[in-house]
This record gives C-alpha cells, structure tokens and sequence, in this order.
C-alpha cells in the first residue's frame, strides 16, 4: 500500500457487533490464519486481518505468524508506514469530549465572566485555552473579565475533530496532521505490519512440531509423519552468568572494612619477588629449614640475589642466628650472607610484615610517635 495503512473506519453511528468479534477471537488465531491462507492465498495486511479477527496486531496475530513461519507454513514481508499517534495530552481531550479552548468558550457569556473564575475551572490549562479563544475570536479581554464575542452556533470544536478523526483511524490533511503535531496532541510513529504468503510446508491444519527426537518417536516411526523442528546452529545458548566472591572472599572484605574503620592501614603486599632475607632471615627461620628447600620455594635465576638489605639490622639478624640473645642461645651455626641474599618469589605476606616492622620501628625512633 503507498499510504498508511488505517484502522478500520466507522460507517455508520451504531455500534459494532462485538458478539462477532467474540466468536471470532475464540477461534484459534493460527487456524483463522490458515484459513483465510487457504482461501485468498495472500494476506496483503496484517493489520487490518487483526481487526477483522478481533484480536490484538501484536500479540495475537504476529506470535501465531511467528509460530507458523517457524514451520515453514508461511513466509512473511514486513512493511512499514508512518501512523499519527495521540499524545497523553491528546487522548485526555478525546476522553474529556472537548478542548480547553472549547470548554472555555462555553463558561463565557456576553457581558463576561471573572478570569478568576475560568481559571479555577481550567487550571493549567487556562492561558493556553484563553489565547486560542481569542485567536479564533470567540472571545476577548476586557479588564479583569473575558466576553464571548462568537455566537455559539457558528463555533465548532475543530481540534477536538482532528483529535477524534485521529482515534478512528481517518486520514488527515499534512495541514491538519501539522496543526495537531505543533499543539503536541499527536504525533508521527513508525508502524508495521506484514504481507503473508504460502509456505513450501503449508497445509490447511497447523501441527506442532516437537521440539526434540524422542526414543518412542524413533521406535514408532512417527517422526516421519511429523518431523521435529529444524536445529537452529546458529543461535546462541544460555548466556554464562558472571563469577561471584566465594564465601571466605566476602568475610575477608567484611573483616578489612571493619579494621580499616578502626583506623588500621593496609600494607603494600604487591612485591612479589623478596629476599630470603625477609622473607626467612628476619623471621628467624635457620637457613637449613627444609621449607627453603628447592622444592618448596621458587628461587629467581635473574636477577639471583638481591643487592641490598639494611646493614645494621642485618647484623642483629645475623648474631641471633649464630649466637641467640635476649634469653635465646640461637641456631649455633654459620650465618651466610650468599644465603639470605638470594631472591625468591616471596612465600608468605608476613615477610612483608617483618619489612614494616622495621620500618615503623625506624620511624618510631625518629619523630618519637
């Protein structure tokens, strides 16, 4: 079609026969569809074999045109078409049976009335109302009053017919769409609907296609008679949800916010790579511990050893290795230094623990706090 495709019109002023429409909307819409198929072997517009059906375009009609292209028993084309649609203001006015600017006309009189008074009655609406009287010369100023200057027999409500023209699906003039679009009581949508044709499968009753091959169907061969639907290997499957935290992940964060509230500060633990020194010396671990065994840690080749470590704090590290003190007698063995220096990708965060001490401890004895 080279124009919008409308509603159906009214034709005559009674009302339409909705025990028909009943009837029709409890028939199957996929056998309605087939059916009208069988008979006229097109369908030029969905839309209006929805109104004729008694159901809605897109719920009824498309979902059953849908299912039927699925199994082959039609092909479809869609068009689209630009609809005028009316706006929340707009269907107000249709509900309400007259525009602002109508109803206003009609509180008027000849010797005038209050604006105070009309404006009460409109509310918002009042300015908007009053400037298009005027603009019509249905009425006009004078002083704090408004005076109906046209006689009420000569006056029509004019947008109220393009609005109502518009809810019953009539054609409008670009002046008159224009006219409604720049008051916003209507506006231009895309719309769309389909022309259906025959399908290599189709067949005067629709059946349903099993979703999936069964043992019995194969056993009883009545897959061959009603074949499952086709595989679709291009769809995509179930999308994977994300990863959540473990449990212990979420008490870990629990904890941390809580001591970070009690004003304690986290430690920089991204070093990974740490000297023996730290990360076994300086927690007085001997150096012939099995744990720092070849099989246990993961020493680094390059660079092999670290370059330095403090010299004083090494020295106390050293003695009470070799010779212990404050009450201890030490491990009572030579302490090498090729041995602590040596690099590793640290085994434990408390070596981190152990560098921080020192610090602070430096840090204490510096400023005093």
């Amino acid at each position: 079609p080279g124009h919008c495709p409308s509603p159906a019109r009214a034709t005559s002023s009674s009302p339409p026969d909705r025990s028909a429409a009943v009837a029709m909307a409890a028939v199957d819409p996929i056998d309605q569809l087939l059916a009208n198929l069988g008979s006229n072997e097109t369908v030029p517009n969905t839309i209006e074999l929805a109104k004729q059906m008694g159901v809605d375009h897109q719920e009824v009609l498309v979902k059953a045109m849908k299912t039927l292209e699925a199994a082959e028993y039609i092909t479809s084309e869609k068009k689209s078409f630009d609809t005028l649609s009316l706006s929340d203001e707009g269907a107000a006015i249709l509900a309400n049976g007259k525009t602002p600017e109508f109803q206003l006309f009609e509180a008027t009189t000849p010797e005038g009335v209050e604006s105070s008074e009309l404006e009460a009655l409109l509310g918002a609406k009042f300015k908007i109302a009053m400037g298009s009287c005027m603009k019509n010369k249905w009425a006009k100023k004078d002083g704090s009053k408004l005076l109906r200057l046209a006689d009420p027999a000569t006056v029509t409500d004019d947008a109220f017919v393009l609005i109502k023209a518009v809810s019953d699906g009539t054609a409008l003039s670009a002046a008159d769409e224009k006219n409604l679009s720049r008051r916003k009581l209507a506006s231009k949508k895309k719309g769309t609907y389909f022309v259906l044709s025959k399908g290599p499968q189709f067949k005067a009753t629709f059946v349903k296609q099993e979703a999936c091959l069964t043992k019995e169907m194969l056993a009883n061969g009545s897959w061959q008679q009603n074949p499952p639907k086709p595989a679709n290997l291009d769809s995509l499957g179930a999308a994977v949800a994300g990863g959540y935290f473990h449990p212990l992940l979420k008490v870990r964060a629990e904890f941390r916010r809580i001591l970070m509230n009690m004003g304690f500060e986290e430690m920089p633990t991204n070093r990974w790579v740490e000297s023996s020194f730290w990360n076994f010396d300086s927690l007085f671990q001997p150096q012939s511990h099995p744990a720092r065994d070849a099989h246990d840690t993961f020493f680094i080749k390059s660079p092999a050893s670290t370059l330095t470590v403090p010299e004083d704090y090494y020295e106390r590290v050293k003695t009470m290795h070799e010779s212990g003190g404050h009450g201890s007698i030490g491990y009572r063995y030579d302490f090498k230094q090729e041995e602590a220096f040596k690099n590793l990708l640290r085994t434990h965060t408390t070596a981190i623990s152990s560098s921080m001490l020192y610090r602070l401890a430096n840090d204490y004895k510096a400023t005093g706090g």
